[in-house]
């Protein structure tokens, strides 16, 4: 497994621990929140008018802030006779039940003026900047064997691992380029189970900026990570409660955008309905990878979008900009990968192609790999390997015609051939008839 920090299991003196544990430690009380507490009463008064009835333990459930919190919250809301007890049970005021009063409810309607978020509760931004630099801070440190683990799978130029590895560690950008069908996206993926593969990240559900929420959780992206007792250990913490529960342990993110990614998508986008912010991709992206495929066929041009890349990478930081005017500064620590189909010297100029580190090329298997694609695919898919066949196949269809072998080909022709044979009720086979037919079937003369 790469590490992203040192070993900290044994360090008692660590500042890096030291600084995750300060910044999971849960609020104890409404007053040592990180944020202002209207935002929380907010969120209770939407949930109670949305559901009539809503109990303690649902509260925690969704705000995600500890119970004695959110008691404490409540217990002024009643004072000010804004909710009520709609039933109690025997347990004392964790068992209660809460329903608005008729004051309660106009003072709901107000907070859906505002807005109509409900979830966890949001982290103050500046709490989240410093976890993400904090948990970016170190370098990745992965080895050739992690590496060529990661791409053992695929059929490669030989020392190809010897580009990928060091283009990862430097954790800045990489540009992957080379003819189509050789596999750019499966190698960017590979790299997205590298980094994904180090330690786990913190990543808060929701943060807030300037009085606004921006959501940032997304469950497409952020897979979640169990913390069992040894992570608790790792993090010295004693039980699951010590933690803020508005902070979620994920597997590093991977944002995967092709052609339908649009200038909209890279800043903060204001829902005019639920008044509140989705964050941006390459905010979602902090600590992982973001991969832009079909680089060049973006409805922007590359000049276009790599402008909106020169300060972040450079710099390590973003700037964000509320509908308010306000500009914020955030974050931006991530693996940007480019990969693309055209000719990098077509797309960009040379000053561009400097502020992308690493450039490396996948380019066309030769005659040799094709046929180890070929021979892994049959094996894969349950075809007996047949070399004459195969040699029909490569004479035939390209040789004589001077087509282009594509690493992606053998994948796709021997699947026209099993489903051939499925619908004929035979065993497939690498027969001229059933080769003929599914090229036929995939090229286009």
């Amino acid at each position: 497994m790469a590490e992203l920090v040192p070993d900290i299991e044994h360090d008692a003196s660590n500042p890096y621990l030291d600084s995750i544990k300060r910044l999971l430690k849960a609020p104890d009380s409404a007053e040592t929140l990180d944020i202002p507490v209207s935002l929380v009463i907010d969120i209770i008064m939407r949930m109670l008018f949305a559901e009539g009835q809503v109990s303690l333990k649902r509260f925690t459930d969704v705000i995600r802030l500890n119970r004695s919190v959110l008691d404490n919250i409540l217990e002024k809301l009643q004072y000010e006779h804004l909710v009520e007890v709609a039933s109690a049970g025997s347990m004392g005021r964790f068992t209660y039940t809460y329903a608005l009063t008729e004051e309660g409810s106009k003072r709901a309607r107000d907070s859906l003026e505002r807005g109509a978020y409900v979830g966890p509760a949001p982290v103050a931004i500046e709490k989240y900047a410093r976890m993400i630099k904090l948990q970016t801070s170190h370098k990745m440190d992965i080895g050739p064997g992690q590496v060529q683990a990661a791409l053992a799978h695929l059929t490669l130029s030989e020392g190809f691992h010897r580009r990928i590895g060091p283009a990862v560690n430097a954790g800045t950008s990489i540009f992957l380029y080379g003819p189509p069908g050789n596999g750019k996206t499966t190698v960017a993926l590979a790299i997205a189970d590298l980094i994904a593969g180090a330690d786990p990240i913190w990543i808060p559900h929701a943060i807030t900026i300037g009085g606004y929420i921006v959501s940032i959780y997304d469950p497409h992206i952020f897979q979640p990570v169990h913390l069992d007792k040894d992570g608790l250990n790792r993090y010295r913490v004693n039980s699951q409660s010590e933690v803020d529960l508005r902070w979620g342990l994920f597997r590093r993110p991977a944002v995967i955008v092709g052609g339908e990614l649009t200038m909209e998508a890279l800043d903060l986008r204001f829902d005019p309905i639920a008044k509140y912010y989705e964050g941006p991709l390459q905010l979602k992206a902090n600590g992982g990878m973001f991969l832009i495929d079909d680089f060049g066929r973006q409805m922007m041009s590359p000049s276009e979008l790599l402008n909106r890349w020169i300060v972040p990478l450079e710099s390590g930081y973003d700037f964000l900009r509320l509908r308010t005017g306000q500009t914020l500064q955030v974050p931006f620590r991530q693996l940007i990968v480019f990969s693309t189909n055209l000719d990098p010297n077509d797309l960009v100029d040379d000053a561009f192609l400097r502020r992308i580190q690493m450039k490396v090329e996948v380019g066309t298997p030769d005659e040799r790999m094709f046929f180890q694609i070929f021979a892994s695919m049959c094996q894969q898919l349950d075809i007996p390997l047949e070399k004459d066949g195969f040699m029909y196949l490569l004479q035939r269809w390209y040789r004589e015609p001077g087509r282009t072998l594509q690493a992606v080909h053998p994948r796709d022709l021997l699947k026209i051939i099993v489903a051939m044979a499925e619908y004929e009720g035979v065993p497939p086979r690498l027969t001229p008839q059933f080769i003929d037919e599914a090229c036929r079937s995939y090229f286009v003369e």
